[in-house]
Order: C-alpha cells, then structure tokens, then sequence
C-alpha cells in the first residue's frame, strides 16, 4: 500500500495537515495532496537530510494528523526521536525507505566512501553514522552557495568525473507547492550539496580520479596563500 493508500486507511484526509520534508522529491508532497490532505514543510537536519525534530514540533498545529519520514542518501533519520514526538500529538508516522542493495554492494560502496572521507579536500564530506549506507556520497561545496557549487561541478564534471546534485529545487518553491516558510537548512542543502559516485563498479583508478578532480579545485575555493 502506497502513501496515500495508508493515510486513506488512517482516515487521514481533507481538512488534515501532513509534514513532509522540503528536500527531496515532489512525490511525497504529491501523496499527501492526492489523499485530500495538505503538506506542510519542515526543515532537515544538516547532517541527516531528514526530518528536524525541533523543526517538526515547530509546524504541528491542532490539524496535524500525520508525518512521513523519508530516509536520506543511505542514511536514517533520528526516527526514534521522530517517533516519540509524534506519539506526544498523536500523529500518524509513515516512513519512506530507499531501496536495499545487497549488502556485498553495500560493503563495497562504504570502502570507496571511506576513501573519499580520508582523501578530499576542499569540500565537506559526510559526516559518519553506524548503518549508513551510502546511496549517494553527499557533499557540500563551501563557497556561495548554488553558483559555486554548479561552477565546482562543472570543472569536476570538466575533468572526466561524474557527478549530480541530488535536489535542485526544495519542493516548496515548486509551482504546485509553493509555500513562502522558512526553511534555512532545506535551502542551504539544496544550494550546497553534490552527490560524487561511490558505485561497486569504480576501480581504485577512478577513485584516485574522482579525488584528484576535486582536490585540483580547492584554489577556487579559498584564498591562495
């Protein structure tokens, strides 16, 4: 059953608010939409890219009914925490998973994400967590937001390295959605973040490659002393 068939069954539906994150697909929002309830946006977590607790309780109001929690980049969200919020309001919580890769994939992917953690600079890299596992290797490009990060990966794209950011536009400044809230973290994210390949495929060559690229970039980054 998808989303909109559980908050269906919950009897969730007009009239009720549903929080969902700003940073990440529209499909989410769309759901909430689809089952006759509004989606109300809350800011991430810096490190997680999931749901904010704090952000959470921020925008629950007597019409909140349900949060869905949707898991970041190979990483979970505090879903604990999440959970004994909603459990104080008594809200309904969905969580949206990614797909498993078998777990020799996913020993592999940690490896190359290992690397990249020992060897880049210049950018910042993942902050560890027990259990990741690194659907996409996320960084942030230090700088002034959206215009360095789109310059830095065209040069590393420029040198043979692919790369993608993960979330161009926060679904609140979407025209379906579009919601003039305050969410710092979801834009800064959005502005600052690039996904670099951690795939089972890449040979330590491409590795050294990936690390090279970037790593050349650095001097455009920060004074040169």
């Amino acid at each position: 059953m998808g989303t909109v068939g559980m908050l269906r069954a919950a009897g969730i539906g007009s009239g009720d608010e549903v929080v969902v994150p700003a940073f990440g697909n529209v499909e989410v929002a769309e759901a909430v939409a689809q089952a006759g309830a509004v989606p109300v946006f809350a800011d991430i977590d810096p490190a997680t890219y999931c749901l904010d607790s704090m952000a959470v309780d921020a925008v629950i109001t007597p019409r909140t009914a349900a949060l869905v929690v949707v898991h970041r980049f190979g990483r979970s969200a505090d879903i604990e925490r999440l959970r004994s919020l909603a459990q104080r309001h008594g809200l309904l919580v969905l969580e949206h998973g990614e797909s498993e890769a078998p777990y020799d994939e996913i020993a592999q992917r940690r490896q190359r994400a290992a690397y990249l953690d020992a060897k880049l600079s210049g950018v910042r890299t993942p902050e560890e967590a027990e259990g990741h596992t690194y659907q996409q290797y996320v960084v942030r490009v230090p700088g002034n937001g959206r215009p360095d990060r789109d310059a830095f990966a065209r040069a590393v794209r420029a040198r043979g390295v692919e790369c993608r950011v993960p979330v161009k536009t926060p679904v609140h400044r979407t025209p379906a959605f579009r919601r003039d809230v305050c969410l710092p973290e979801t834009e800064r994210a959005a502005d600052e973040t690039l996904a670099l390949p951690v795939d089972a495929a890449l040979t330590r060559r491409d590795m050294q490659r990936i690390v090279s690229a970037c790593n050349a970039l650095g001097g455009l980054l920060q004074p040169a002393f």
